[in-house]
């Protein structure tokens, strides 16, 4: 696998030897313009971005929740505190995350697609779509998951998908 990360003076694409074992100099230099379409995209910075709002969305929620009666009584708590309010909430989120998770992965899966096209557009798009098809395969993953399934968790699009936006590329 690879990877694009950091900001300001300390940005880099890892590669996994694994990777750079398994492709050839046209996959990986593929590669390597998919992980720049992410710079080129801001997707590193966006995501930050988003985890900031979401989390100071939900300080807010446990803000406001830590004040409401009803709270501490519909999970059964007597006695409530800040404490015990932090508590609840950490128990409780997870039910209410998981609505979230699908649109977290949408967002996710479509700077996937964005990628890949900033890649189709200044590399071979033949060559992402055969290091694709590797890494998938390597990584053990299916080519045509569960589309149920892949809405709620997979991040990254399935082969299927990427591979038919990536053939319009193809010439």
């Amino acid at each position: 696998n690879a990877y694009f990360t950091g900001f300001g003076s300390s940005k880099r694409v890892v590669f996994f030897d694994t990777l750079l074992d398994r492709l050839d100099g046209n996959e990986i230099e593929a590669v390597l313009a998919h992980e720049l379409g992410h710079f080129k995209h801001h997707h590193v910075i966006k995501r930050i971005v988003l985890m900031f709002v979401v989390s100071f969305l939900g300080l807010a929620l446990l803000g406001w929740l830590k004040n409401q009666g009803w709270f501490y009584e519909g999970l059964g708590v007597t006695l409530p505190s800040d404490y015990m309010a932090l508590l609840l909430f950490l128990l409780a989120s997870p039910v209410f995350l998981f609505l979230l998770r699908p649109l977290l992965a949408s967002y996710s899966r479509k700077n996937e697609f964005e990628a890949d096209e900033y890649a189709a557009r200044n590399a071979e798009a033949k060559h992402l779509v055969e290091a694709l098809v590797k890494l998938y395969r390597d990584n053990a993953s299916t080519l045509t998951p569960d589309p149920l399934h892949s809405a709620f968790y997979d991040s990254h699009p399935p082969a299927s998908i990427r591979i038919s936006k990536l053939a319009k590329f193809t010439g």
